[in-house]
Protein backbone atom coordinates (compact mmCIF):
# COMPACT_ATOMS: atom_id res chain seq x y z
CA UNK A 1 0.00 0.00 0.00
CA UNK A 2 3.09 2.31 -0.63
CA UNK A 3 1.97 5.20 -1.95
CA UNK A 4 2.77 5.69 -6.00
CA UNK A 5 4.28 9.31 -7.41
CA UNK A 6 1.40 11.17 -8.66
CA UNK A 7 1.51 12.66 -12.53
CA UNK A 8 -1.01 15.47 -12.32
CA UNK A 9 -2.32 15.79 -15.99
CA UNK A 10 -2.32 18.81 -18.11
CA UNK A 11 -5.42 21.27 -16.88
CA UNK A 12 -6.41 24.90 -17.11
CA UNK A 13 -7.52 26.93 -15.14
CA UNK A 14 -11.08 27.17 -16.50
CA UNK A 15 -10.79 23.22 -16.54
CA UNK A 16 -10.71 23.15 -13.06
CA UNK A 17 -12.89 26.10 -12.29
CA UNK A 18 -15.75 24.88 -14.49
CA UNK A 19 -15.82 21.41 -13.00
CA UNK A 20 -15.74 22.49 -9.61
CA UNK A 21 -18.19 25.06 -10.22
CA UNK A 22 -20.65 21.61 -9.77
CA UNK A 23 -20.06 22.03 -6.44
CA UNK A 24 -21.95 25.36 -5.79
CA UNK A 25 -24.68 24.32 -8.00
CA UNK A 26 -24.97 21.33 -5.38
CA UNK A 27 -25.13 24.39 -2.87
CA UNK A 28 -27.96 26.40 -4.40
CA UNK A 29 -30.24 23.03 -4.76
CA UNK A 30 -29.61 23.97 -8.99
CA UNK A 31 -29.80 21.63 -11.54
CA UNK A 32 -26.27 20.24 -12.49
CA UNK A 33 -24.40 22.46 -14.60
CA UNK A 34 -26.48 25.82 -13.71
CA UNK A 35 -22.67 27.85 -13.57
CA UNK A 36 -21.73 26.53 -16.88
CA UNK A 37 -24.85 27.18 -18.19
CA UNK A 38 -25.10 30.64 -16.89
CA UNK A 39 -21.51 31.22 -18.34
CA UNK A 40 -22.72 30.12 -21.85
CA UNK A 41 -25.44 32.86 -21.73
CA UNK A 42 -23.61 35.57 -20.06
CA UNK A 43 -20.59 35.37 -22.66
CA UNK A 44 -23.20 35.46 -25.86
CA UNK A 45 -24.39 38.79 -24.27
CA UNK A 46 -20.85 40.13 -23.49
CA UNK A 47 -19.78 38.85 -27.01
CA UNK A 48 -23.04 41.03 -28.44
CA UNK A 49 -22.22 44.32 -26.21
CA UNK A 50 -18.41 43.84 -28.25
CA UNK A 51 -16.70 43.78 -24.60
CA UNK A 52 -12.96 43.99 -24.82
CA UNK A 53 -11.05 40.52 -24.40
CA UNK A 54 -10.37 41.85 -21.05
CA UNK A 55 -13.69 42.66 -19.98
CA UNK A 56 -14.72 39.25 -21.76
CA UNK A 57 -12.15 37.52 -19.37
CA UNK A 58 -13.65 38.98 -16.23
CA UNK A 59 -16.87 38.32 -16.76
CA UNK A 60 -16.25 34.60 -17.85
CA UNK A 61 -14.76 34.08 -14.22
CA UNK A 62 -17.70 36.23 -12.57
CA UNK A 63 -20.11 33.84 -14.54
CA UNK A 64 -18.46 30.74 -13.36
CA UNK A 65 -17.60 31.65 -9.56
CA UNK A 66 -20.92 33.88 -9.08
CA UNK A 67 -22.37 31.50 -6.10
CA UNK A 68 -19.10 31.09 -4.53
CA UNK A 69 -20.15 32.15 -1.69
CA UNK A 70 -23.31 30.33 -1.76
CA UNK A 71 -22.23 28.40 1.37
CA UNK A 72 -21.97 30.53 3.95
CA UNK A 73 -25.44 31.82 4.68
CA UNK A 74 -26.72 28.06 4.39
CA UNK A 75 -26.88 27.22 7.75
CA UNK A 76 -28.58 31.07 8.61
CA UNK A 77 -31.66 30.61 6.10
CA UNK A 78 -31.71 26.82 7.80
CA UNK A 79 -32.31 28.26 11.37
CA UNK A 80 -33.92 31.60 10.27
CA UNK A 81 -36.44 29.35 7.83
CA UNK A 82 -36.78 26.38 9.73
CA UNK A 83 -36.43 24.94 6.36
CA UNK A 84 -34.28 23.27 3.96
CA UNK A 85 -31.85 25.60 2.77
CA UNK A 86 -31.70 24.41 -0.52
CA UNK A 87 -34.78 23.79 -1.70
CA UNK A 88 -35.71 27.51 0.15
CA UNK A 89 -32.63 28.56 -2.61
CA UNK A 90 -33.98 26.82 -5.47
CA UNK A 91 -37.58 27.67 -5.10
CA UNK A 92 -36.77 31.23 -4.46
CA UNK A 93 -35.29 31.81 -7.66
CA UNK A 94 -38.36 31.17 -9.36
CA UNK A 95 -40.42 33.83 -7.04
CA UNK A 96 -41.35 37.18 -8.73
CA UNK A 97 -40.48 40.42 -8.65
CA UNK A 98 -43.55 41.15 -6.29
CA UNK A 99 -42.93 41.58 -2.25
CA UNK A 100 -46.90 40.04 -2.81
CA UNK A 101 -45.02 36.71 -4.50
CA UNK A 102 -42.01 36.85 -2.23
CA UNK A 103 -43.81 36.94 1.11
CA UNK A 104 -46.60 34.56 0.14
CA UNK A 105 -43.35 31.65 -0.72
CA UNK A 106 -41.45 32.95 2.22
CA UNK A 107 -44.06 32.29 4.86
CA UNK A 108 -45.47 29.19 3.04
CA UNK A 109 -41.91 27.91 3.14
CA UNK A 110 -40.95 29.14 6.72
CA UNK A 111 -41.31 26.17 9.33
CA UNK A 112 -43.14 23.82 7.41
CA UNK A 113 -45.14 20.93 8.88
CA UNK A 114 -43.53 22.11 12.08
CA UNK A 115 -45.92 22.98 15.21
CA UNK A 116 -47.88 26.36 14.76
CA UNK A 117 -46.09 27.91 17.77
CA UNK A 118 -43.03 27.46 15.97
CA UNK A 119 -44.35 28.76 12.75
CA UNK A 120 -46.08 31.56 14.22
CA UNK A 121 -42.55 32.37 16.15
CA UNK A 122 -40.07 32.35 13.23
CA UNK A 123 -42.65 33.75 10.81
CA UNK A 124 -43.04 36.98 13.28
CA UNK A 125 -39.14 37.20 13.43
CA UNK A 126 -39.50 37.25 10.00
CA UNK A 127 -41.80 40.14 9.93
CA UNK A 128 -40.35 42.08 12.40
CA UNK A 129 -36.63 41.42 10.71
CA UNK A 130 -37.17 41.37 7.40
CA UNK A 131 -35.00 43.50 5.99
CA UNK A 132 -32.26 42.66 7.97
CA UNK A 133 -32.68 39.45 7.40
CA UNK A 134 -32.18 39.86 3.82
CA UNK A 135 -29.15 42.22 4.15
CA UNK A 136 -27.23 39.92 6.48
CA UNK A 137 -27.62 36.88 4.10
CA UNK A 138 -26.79 38.33 1.26
CA UNK A 139 -24.04 40.67 2.93
CA UNK A 140 -22.56 36.81 3.81
CA UNK A 141 -22.84 35.23 0.66
CA UNK A 142 -21.27 38.58 -1.34
CA UNK A 143 -18.48 39.00 1.23
CA UNK A 144 -17.21 35.44 1.73
CA UNK A 145 -17.68 34.87 -2.16
CA UNK A 146 -15.28 38.07 -2.89
CA UNK A 147 -12.81 36.93 -0.32
CA UNK A 148 -12.99 33.82 -1.84
CA UNK A 149 -12.05 34.93 -5.07
CA UNK A 150 -8.76 37.01 -4.37
CA UNK A 151 -7.95 33.63 -2.77
CA UNK A 152 -8.07 32.33 -6.20
CA UNK A 153 -5.82 35.11 -7.30
CA UNK A 154 -8.72 36.71 -9.40
CA UNK A 155 -8.79 40.30 -10.50
CA UNK A 156 -10.68 42.88 -8.50
CA UNK A 157 -13.39 43.48 -10.84
CA UNK A 158 -14.03 39.35 -10.98
CA UNK A 159 -14.20 40.16 -6.69
CA UNK A 160 -16.53 42.83 -7.36
CA UNK A 161 -18.26 41.36 -9.85
CA UNK A 162 -19.16 38.48 -7.69
CA UNK A 163 -19.34 40.73 -4.78
CA UNK A 164 -22.47 42.73 -6.36
CA UNK A 165 -24.00 40.17 -7.70
CA UNK A 166 -27.78 40.28 -6.40
CA UNK A 167 -27.95 44.24 -6.85
CA UNK A 168 -31.11 45.52 -8.87
CA UNK A 169 -30.83 47.88 -11.93
CA UNK A 170 -33.64 50.25 -9.98
CA UNK A 171 -31.75 49.98 -6.65
CA UNK A 172 -33.60 47.57 -4.83
CA UNK A 173 -31.08 44.76 -4.91
CA UNK A 174 -28.39 44.08 -2.20
CA UNK A 175 -26.10 44.61 -0.84
CA UNK A 176 -25.15 48.38 -1.78
CA UNK A 177 -28.59 49.00 -2.89
CA UNK A 178 -26.58 50.28 -6.17
CA UNK A 179 -28.50 51.78 -9.19
CA UNK A 180 -28.16 51.38 -12.93
CA UNK A 181 -24.38 51.78 -14.36
CA UNK A 182 -22.64 52.18 -10.93
CA UNK A 183 -23.62 48.47 -10.22
CA UNK A 184 -20.54 46.05 -12.17
CA UNK A 185 -21.27 45.13 -15.84
CA UNK A 186 -19.93 41.78 -15.11
CA UNK A 187 -23.26 41.62 -12.12
CA UNK A 188 -25.31 43.04 -13.97
CA UNK A 189 -24.99 40.37 -17.45
CA UNK A 190 -24.71 37.44 -13.81
CA UNK A 191 -27.77 38.25 -12.45
CA UNK A 192 -29.50 38.25 -16.18
CA UNK A 193 -27.74 34.71 -17.13
CA UNK A 194 -28.68 33.16 -13.47
CA UNK A 195 -32.79 34.31 -14.17
CA UNK A 196 -32.80 32.89 -17.89
CA UNK A 197 -31.06 29.71 -17.20
CA UNK A 198 -33.22 29.31 -13.72
CA UNK A 199 -36.39 29.72 -16.00
CA UNK A 200 -35.35 27.77 -18.68
CA UNK A 201 -34.91 25.08 -16.51
CA UNK A 202 -38.03 25.62 -15.12
CA UNK A 203 -40.53 26.32 -17.57
CA UNK A 204 -38.34 26.53 -21.08
CA UNK A 205 -36.68 29.50 -23.99
CA UNK A 206 -40.34 31.52 -23.71
CA UNK A 207 -40.93 31.20 -20.28
CA UNK A 208 -36.59 32.98 -19.50
CA UNK A 209 -37.42 35.37 -21.75
CA UNK A 210 -40.79 36.83 -20.80
CA UNK A 211 -39.24 36.68 -17.59
CA UNK A 212 -36.14 38.88 -18.51
CA UNK A 213 -38.57 41.37 -20.32
CA UNK A 214 -40.46 41.62 -16.76
CA UNK A 215 -37.93 42.82 -15.13
CA UNK A 216 -36.00 45.32 -17.37
CA UNK A 217 -35.88 48.49 -15.91
CA UNK A 218 -36.54 46.97 -13.04
CA UNK A 219 -33.80 44.14 -12.17
CA UNK A 220 -31.70 44.52 -15.53
CA UNK A 221 -30.59 46.67 -17.61
CA UNK A 222 -32.45 47.28 -20.81
CA UNK A 223 -29.40 47.27 -22.56
CA UNK A 224 -28.80 44.76 -21.37
CA UNK A 225 -32.34 42.78 -21.99
CA UNK A 226 -31.96 43.75 -25.51
CA UNK A 227 -28.34 42.43 -26.21
CA UNK A 228 -29.63 39.02 -24.99
CA UNK A 229 -32.96 39.32 -27.23
CA UNK A 230 -30.19 39.72 -29.92
CA UNK A 231 -27.69 37.01 -29.16
CA UNK A 232 -30.35 34.21 -28.42
CA UNK A 233 -31.78 34.45 -32.06
CA UNK A 234 -28.96 32.04 -32.97
CA UNK A 235 -30.30 28.55 -33.36
CA UNK A 236 -27.21 28.28 -31.45
CA UNK A 237 -28.08 29.93 -28.12
CA UNK A 238 -30.46 27.58 -26.87
CA UNK A 239 -29.22 24.02 -28.93
CA UNK A 240 -26.15 24.48 -26.86
CA UNK A 241 -27.56 25.08 -23.14
CA UNK A 242 -29.30 21.86 -23.61
CA UNK A 243 -26.58 20.05 -24.82
CA UNK A 244 -24.36 17.69 -22.92
CA UNK A 245 -21.05 19.57 -24.87
CA UNK A 246 -22.25 22.49 -23.43
CA UNK A 247 -19.04 22.76 -20.28
CA UNK A 248 -16.44 21.81 -23.06
CA UNK A 249 -18.06 24.83 -24.99
CA UNK A 250 -17.79 26.75 -22.15
CA UNK A 251 -13.96 25.67 -21.59
CA UNK A 252 -13.08 26.76 -24.88
CA UNK A 253 -14.91 29.95 -24.29
CA UNK A 254 -12.03 30.90 -21.56
CA UNK A 255 -9.77 34.16 -22.02
CA UNK A 256 -5.88 33.10 -23.97
CA UNK A 257 -4.33 34.81 -20.59
CA UNK A 258 -5.82 31.80 -18.28
CA UNK A 259 -5.38 28.97 -20.80
CA UNK A 260 -1.93 27.76 -19.36
CA UNK A 261 -1.81 25.13 -17.33
CA UNK A 262 -1.92 24.81 -13.44
CA UNK A 263 1.07 24.35 -11.34
CA UNK A 264 1.19 22.83 -8.12
CA UNK A 265 1.29 25.55 -5.69
CA UNK A 266 -2.20 27.21 -7.64
CA UNK A 267 -3.85 23.93 -7.25
CA UNK A 268 -3.02 23.74 -3.95
CA UNK A 269 -4.94 27.47 -3.78
CA UNK A 270 -7.82 26.22 -5.59
CA UNK A 271 -7.76 23.09 -3.25
CA UNK A 272 -7.87 25.18 -0.55
CA UNK A 273 -10.60 28.33 -1.40
CA UNK A 274 -13.02 25.39 -2.11
CA UNK A 275 -11.66 24.24 1.02
CA UNK A 276 -13.44 27.31 2.58
CA UNK A 277 -16.70 27.14 0.79
CA UNK A 278 -17.05 23.01 2.29
CA UNK A 279 -16.24 24.51 6.18
CA UNK A 280 -18.76 27.92 5.49
CA UNK A 281 -21.67 25.29 5.25
CA UNK A 282 -21.63 24.91 8.73
CA UNK A 283 -20.49 26.65 11.93
CA UNK A 284 -19.61 23.47 13.55
CA UNK A 285 -17.31 22.46 10.52
CA UNK A 286 -15.33 25.85 10.20
CA UNK A 287 -11.55 25.05 9.44
CA UNK A 288 -12.00 21.08 9.08
CA UNK A 289 -11.09 20.61 5.75
CA UNK A 290 -7.81 22.62 6.33
CA UNK A 291 -6.88 21.32 9.36
CA UNK A 292 -7.12 17.72 8.20
CA UNK A 293 -5.38 18.70 5.31
CA UNK A 294 -2.64 19.70 7.72
CA UNK A 295 -2.64 16.49 9.65
CA UNK A 296 -3.23 14.10 7.13
CA UNK A 297 -0.04 15.92 5.20
CA UNK A 298 2.25 15.59 8.60
CA UNK A 299 1.18 11.70 8.95
CA UNK A 300 1.93 10.94 5.22
CA UNK A 301 5.37 12.47 6.23
CA UNK A 302 5.65 10.06 9.04
CA UNK A 303 4.64 7.20 6.77
CA UNK A 304 7.37 7.91 4.68
CA UNK A 305 5.27 9.44 1.44
CA UNK A 306 7.76 11.69 -0.37
CA UNK A 307 6.80 15.47 -0.20
CA UNK A 308 5.27 15.16 -3.67
CA UNK A 309 2.50 12.46 -2.36
CA UNK A 310 2.76 13.99 0.75
CA UNK A 311 1.50 17.05 -1.06
CA UNK A 312 -0.69 14.93 -2.72
CA UNK A 313 -2.37 13.72 -0.06
CA UNK A 314 -2.98 16.94 1.80
CA UNK A 315 -4.69 17.96 -1.33
CA UNK A 316 -6.92 15.44 -1.10
CA UNK A 317 -7.64 15.14 2.26
CA UNK A 318 -8.81 19.20 2.36
CA UNK A 319 -11.80 18.24 -0.18
CA UNK A 320 -12.54 15.38 1.22
CA UNK A 321 -16.20 17.02 2.24
CA UNK A 322 -16.63 18.78 -0.88
CA UNK A 323 -19.93 16.30 -1.46
CA UNK A 324 -21.39 18.03 1.63
CA UNK A 325 -22.26 21.10 -0.07
CA UNK A 326 -24.80 18.88 -1.34
CA UNK A 327 -26.11 17.63 1.85
CA UNK A 328 -28.96 19.91 3.94
CA UNK A 329 -28.18 22.20 6.75
CA UNK A 330 -31.23 21.02 8.54
CA UNK A 331 -29.30 17.83 8.45
CA UNK A 332 -25.46 18.31 9.09
CA UNK A 333 -27.07 21.11 12.13
CA UNK A 334 -29.07 18.52 13.55
CA UNK A 335 -28.70 18.52 17.19
CA UNK A 336 -30.18 15.01 17.68
CA UNK A 337 -30.29 11.23 15.82
CA UNK A 338 -30.69 11.22 12.35
CA UNK A 339 -33.53 8.89 10.47
CA UNK A 340 -33.33 6.71 8.39
CA UNK A 341 -33.88 8.91 4.96
CA UNK A 342 -31.35 11.57 6.79
CA UNK A 343 -29.19 9.31 7.17
CA UNK A 344 -29.38 7.96 3.54
CA UNK A 345 -28.45 12.12 2.59
CA UNK A 346 -25.45 12.32 4.79
CA UNK A 347 -23.95 9.20 3.46
CA UNK A 348 -24.71 10.16 -0.28
CA UNK A 349 -22.22 12.87 0.51
CA UNK A 350 -19.20 10.55 -0.22
CA UNK A 351 -21.03 9.71 -3.49
CA UNK A 352 -21.38 13.48 -4.13
CA UNK A 353 -17.33 14.17 -3.52
CA UNK A 354 -16.09 11.23 -5.96
CA UNK A 355 -18.66 12.38 -8.55
CA UNK A 356 -17.27 16.46 -7.94
CA UNK A 357 -13.66 15.50 -8.57
CA UNK A 358 -14.10 12.57 -11.07
CA UNK A 359 -15.03 15.52 -13.48
CA UNK A 360 -11.88 17.82 -12.59
CA UNK A 361 -8.96 16.10 -14.65
CA UNK A 362 -5.95 17.37 -13.08
CA UNK A 363 -7.84 16.33 -9.55
CA UNK A 364 -9.87 13.08 -10.74
CA UNK A 365 -6.84 10.49 -9.51
CA UNK A 366 -8.32 11.07 -5.77
CA UNK A 367 -11.96 11.15 -6.56
CA UNK A 368 -12.01 7.60 -4.82
CA UNK A 369 -9.14 8.12 -2.36
CA UNK A 370 -11.40 11.35 -0.96
CA UNK A 371 -14.84 9.76 -1.20
CA UNK A 372 -13.95 6.44 0.73
CA UNK A 373 -12.95 8.13 3.47
CA UNK A 374 -15.99 6.91 5.63
CA UNK A 375 -14.84 3.31 4.88
CA UNK A 376 -13.83 0.72 7.32
CA UNK A 377 -11.23 -2.13 7.33
CA UNK A 378 -14.00 -4.18 8.82
CA UNK A 379 -16.28 -3.79 5.82
CA UNK A 380 -19.23 -1.73 7.49
CA UNK A 381 -18.24 1.62 6.01
CA UNK A 382 -19.76 3.79 3.26
CA UNK A 383 -20.75 4.21 0.61
CA UNK A 384 -19.77 0.97 -0.76
CA UNK A 385 -18.70 -1.10 2.11
CA UNK A 386 -15.09 -1.60 0.74
CA UNK A 387 -12.87 -4.26 2.27
CA UNK A 388 -10.33 -3.47 4.38
CA UNK A 389 -7.62 -5.03 1.19
CA UNK A 390 -9.15 -2.28 -0.79
CA UNK A 391 -8.68 0.69 1.46
CA UNK A 392 -5.19 2.51 0.39
CA UNK A 393 -2.94 3.97 2.52
CA UNK A 394 -3.68 7.96 1.73
CA UNK A 395 -7.19 7.19 2.28
CA UNK A 396 -6.66 5.54 5.56
CA UNK A 397 -4.67 8.64 6.76
CA UNK A 398 -7.24 10.67 5.59
CA UNK A 399 -10.06 8.92 7.67
CA UNK A 400 -8.12 8.84 10.87
CA UNK A 401 -7.54 12.51 10.61
CA UNK A 402 -11.22 13.08 9.79
CA UNK A 403 -11.97 10.95 12.66
CA UNK A 404 -9.57 12.63 14.97
CA UNK A 405 -10.36 16.32 13.97
CA UNK A 406 -14.26 15.48 14.18
CA UNK A 407 -13.92 14.04 17.96
CA UNK A 408 -11.95 17.09 19.53
CA UNK A 409 -14.25 19.87 17.42
CA UNK A 410 -17.96 21.29 18.93
CA UNK A 411 -20.48 19.03 16.88
CA UNK A 412 -24.45 19.98 16.98
CA UNK A 413 -25.13 16.91 19.20
CA UNK A 414 -22.11 17.17 21.82
CA UNK A 415 -18.89 19.37 22.80
CA UNK A 416 -15.65 18.78 21.60
CA UNK A 417 -13.75 16.04 23.42
CA UNK A 418 -9.92 16.48 25.03
CA UNK A 419 -7.45 15.23 22.86
CA UNK A 420 -7.04 12.02 25.42
CA UNK A 421 -10.79 11.61 25.22
CA UNK A 422 -10.81 11.40 21.76
CA UNK A 423 -7.77 9.57 20.98
CA UNK A 424 -8.41 6.47 23.55
CA UNK A 425 -12.41 6.28 21.69
CA UNK A 426 -10.01 5.86 18.95
CA UNK A 427 -7.97 3.35 20.21
CA UNK A 428 -10.93 1.00 20.37
CA UNK A 429 -11.75 1.34 16.66
CA UNK A 430 -8.02 0.37 15.76
CA UNK A 431 -8.56 -2.38 13.74
CA UNK A 432 -12.01 -2.17 12.94
CA UNK A 433 -12.18 1.43 11.29
CA UNK A 434 -8.95 2.73 12.01
CA UNK A 435 -5.60 1.49 10.49
CA UNK A 436 -2.97 1.09 13.61
CA UNK A 437 -0.48 2.02 11.42
CA UNK A 438 -2.53 5.25 11.17
CA UNK A 439 -3.06 6.03 14.62
CA UNK A 440 0.22 5.42 15.82
CA UNK A 441 1.67 8.19 12.72
CA UNK A 442 -1.36 10.40 14.50
CA UNK A 443 -0.13 10.19 17.48
CA UNK A 444 3.47 11.37 16.58
CA UNK A 445 2.05 13.78 14.38
CA UNK A 446 0.43 15.27 17.48
CA UNK A 447 3.48 15.12 19.39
Amino acid sequence: MLHQPIVVPIATRAEVIAAFSYALDLTEGQPAGHCIRACWIGMQVGRELGLGRTELADLYYTLLLKDLGCSSNAARICELYAADDRAFKQGYKTVGTSLAATLHFVFSKTAKGQPLARRAAAIGNILRNGDGIAQELILSRCTRGADIARRLRFSEEVCAGIYHLDEHWNGSGRPGRLTGEAIPLASRIALLAQVVDVFHGHAGPQAAMDEVRRRSGLWFDPALVRALEAASVASSFWTVLQSPTVEARVVRLAPEEAAGSLDEEYLDDIADAFGQVIDAKSPFTAGHSLRVGSLSHRMAVTLGHDQHGARWVRRAAVLHDVGKLGVSSAILEKPGSLDEREWESMRDHAVHTRAILGRIGALADMADVAAAHHERLDGTGYPLALPGAAIGMDTRIITTCDFFDALVSDRPYRAALPVEEALGIMDKEAGSALDSDCLAALKASLG
